[in-house]
């Protein structure tokens, strides 16, 4: 379960999606826009959200966030009844702390880095 004073939150972007965040120094992804906040995970989450719909896409990112640098995240019940951590403002990268270029695994998901074994949870 989600805990609201976990230290990290992470965005996984695809290819393009992070190329276009590094041009105009913030995130835009289509749920986002639609759903009018930007989706983020915690380290207990990030693997499912990458399974569930980066599948099969070669190049994913996955950028951490520390909490302390972001404006305040609403704690929302989504998939399964957790709590996901969503802003409701633009996601500056500049806040970022650390970038990975996420592999495929052998069923198609990104492989998680082995740093986040070892994040606070």
């Amino acid at each position: 379960m989600a805990r609201m004073d976990d230290a990290y939150v992470y965005k996984l972007l695809t290819d393009d999606q992070w190329r276009a965040a590094e041009a105009s120094g913030v995130t835009d992804v289509p749920l986002d826009r639609e759903d009018g906040y930007v989706h983020l995970s915690t380290v207990k989450q990030v693997g499912e959200t990458a399974a569930k719909y980066f599948s099969g896409l070669q190049n994913v990112r996955l950028v951490r966030f520390p909490v302390d640098r972001l404006p305040p995240l609403k704690w929302e019940t989504s998939r399964g009844g957790q709590l996901f951590p969503h802003l409701y403002t633009r996601l500056q990268i500049a806040k970022a702390d650390a970038v990975w270029r996420l592999a495929c695994g052998a069923d198609g998901a990104p492989v998680m880095p082995e740093e986040l074994n070892h994040e606070p949870d």
